[in-house]
């Protein structure tokens, strides 16, 4: 009988994969095999466009274990700098096979390892051998943070000396001896906004079962500040004209948008509950919109162990709400202020509902649907 060869976890599985090939009218060249893809037994190698100069994927490993990276890894760095370039402030995501357990910007006063801790705590749980980015230098302090639980890669735009030498400290943190910590180029080299992929260098490509091959433009968003975020307001002969009566709090525009930018790293269904700069719970992967509502609800009362609440807190949503039940879930946990595209026959009806419970319920101008 054939046994499994274990190394085979442990060490680059190489395929018979091209050294360039072409694809959409452009080249590109391989930047290295991988440990493996998605799974140990599938092969895989990383590839990044030819002649372009500072890509994120193109990282200078300041510190790496035994072992190289996998593609899970490549796509959790690259989903985690997916967030965090959206802000000005510090901010930290925590990627866990392709979504983010948690993210966290910086509210007035907060230092990185608070900013950190605020990410991680979302779901410590989930973020056991996670992927963490940064959109700052990360310093000693946050650091000690992140070596007291087990991650597989830390990636910022830069480190301090003194944070260097907690990473490569492995008689102190013997848990994360194989820490592969990664400095990204710039983030402002990466597209956020419609408009930001002229040369069709961001192009995403989906491979179908047959080998039928998707291209396409980027997720990006139109949003650049909480004033495109519009108050809700829709017509239908069952309620006639309605609009958002209710207007969110300071700190609710800010978390609105926050919210928003996280869930374009969050598979769909998604919604995003986020609290003072937050995520407090994260609705991935469902069918149903009510049902990405209920799982988020429901993970936060189970992970959080009865602590905290959700009362002010704010949501957004990836895609309309068909019925009024997804605000009416939302805001019977506490929930005050939501962030939604339009589009259902029913918009009137959610806004109407929206209204008579408190919600402040603003409409983004795009879906943000990701099918990864």
């Amino acid at each position: 009988m054939a046994t499994l060869d274990r190394g085979a976890y442990l060490t680059k599985n190489t395929g018979n994969f091209p050294e360039t090939f072409e694809i959409g009218g452009r080249r590109y060249v391989k930047i290295d095999d991988l440990r493996y893809g998605t799974n140990p037994h599938q092969p895989a190698a990383a590839y990044k466009p030819e002649g372009f100069t500072g890509s994120i994927m193109d990282m200078v490993t300041l510190k790496s274990g035994k072992n190289g990276l996998s593609q899970t890894n490549y796509e959790d760095i690259s989903g985690a700098l997916n967030i965090v370039k959206y802000f000005d402030r510090a901010a930290c995501a925590v990627m866990k096979h392709v979504n983010p357990s948690g993210a966290a910007v910086a509210c007035d006063g907060e230092t990185l390892k608070q900013v950190y801790i605020k990410a991680r705590d979302c779901d410590a749980r989930a973020a056991f051998g996670s992927v963490i980015a940064f959109n700052k230098p990360v310093d000693a302090e946050t650091a000690e943070e992140i070596m007291s639980s087990f991650v597989e890669c830390v990636v910022a735009p830069d480190f301090s000396e003194e944070a260097l030498a907690v990473f490569n400290d492995g008689e102190r943190f013997k848990l994360n001896k194989q820490v592969r910590i990664l400095k990204c180029a710039p983030l402002e080299t990466l597209p956020r906004y419609v408009g930001e992929n002229p040369d069709g260098r961001f192009n995403t490509v989906k491979v179908l079962t047959d080998g039928t091959i998707i291209l396409a433009e980027p997720l990006l968003t139109h949003v650049r500040s909480f004033e495109d975020l519009l108050p809700a307001s829709a017509e239908n002969k069952a309620c006639g004209i309605q609009a958002s009566a209710h207007a969110p709090t300071e700190q609710q525009k800010l978390d609105l948008l926050t919210a928003w930018y996280i869930n374009l790293a969050v598979r769909s269904n998604g919604v995003v509950i986020v609290k003072d700069g937050q995520t407090l719970s994260v609705g991935t992967g469902e069918q149903d919109r009510v049902g990405a509502v209920e799982q988020a609800i429901e993970k936060f009362k189970i992970k959080y162990s009865g602590t905290g609440t959700l009362e002010g807190a704010v949501m957004s949503s990836d895609g309309f709400f068909p019925f009024p039940d997804g605000v009416e879930t939302a805001a019977k946990a506490g929930i005050t202020a939501i962030v939604a595209p339009s589009g259902s026959l029913k918009d009137a009806d959610v806004i109407k509902r929206a209204n008579e419970l408190g919600v402040a319920l603003r409409y983004a101008p795009e879906r943000i649907f990701s099918h990864h």
